[in-house]
């Protein structure tokens, strides 16, 4: 009788650490903070694209995943946190919206690159970057006057933003075949 492998690749050691450095990396993007012109800027937004770029809809997905659930169980993984709040209290803020962007943007990215190779980032990243913005807003409405929202919300941001979608797809690109397997397991 042939043994039945009960073990799944997704569970497997080295995915655990995998995810576990993803969800590292994710955390070390919201704390570092980047002087640039009007505000500071985190790199949240080209670590959640590089690790779906590079990562594909599994991996990436996943790894969103999981950052998101560290800083619900409590964890100070999030940008401000634990001087802004910690856990679902954090995440119910106004930037909520943005965080969930996050993950609707690895899905997306992460499903392009799977689908239609890595040259697909050119696309998928800024509409990723578009998804993170269209649930940000629409979450920081609740917070915000809306004759406020772009100017709170997004004008900031955008121009650094757009640096950071451009770092992530040429990094995804040039990235040796090598290293995407690698992190796709």
């Amino acid at each position: 009788m042939q043994k039945m492998d009960t073990t799944s690749k997704v569970f497997a050691p080295q995915r655990i650490v995998m995810y576990a450095l993803a969800v590292s990396l994710l955390t070390l993007s919201a704390k570092v903070s980047v002087p640039f012109l009007t505000v500071p800027m985190t790199l949240q937004v080209a670590a959640v694209l590089l690790l779906a770029g590079l990562g594909g809809l599994r991996f990436g997905a996943s790894s969103v995943a999981s950052y998101l659930a560290a800083g619900a169980a409590g964890l100070p993984v999030f940008a401000g946190t634990p001087e802004k709040g910690l856990g679902l209290a954090y995440m119910v803020g106004p930037t909520g919206g943005y965080l969930l962007g996050f993950l609707v943007a690895a899905i997306g990215v992460g499903w392009a690159v799977d689908r239609f190779g890595r040259q697909a980032v050119w696309l998928a990243m800024p509409m990723g970057l578009a998804a993170i913005y269209a649930l940000g807003v629409a979450w920081l409405s609740q917070f915000v006057p809306s004759e406020q929202l772009l100017a709170l919300g997004v004008t900031p941001f955008l121009l650094g933003d757009i640096v950071k979608v451009a770092l992530a797809a040429v990094l995804t690109v040039a990235a040796p075949t090598a290293l995407r397997r690698f992190v796709r397991g």
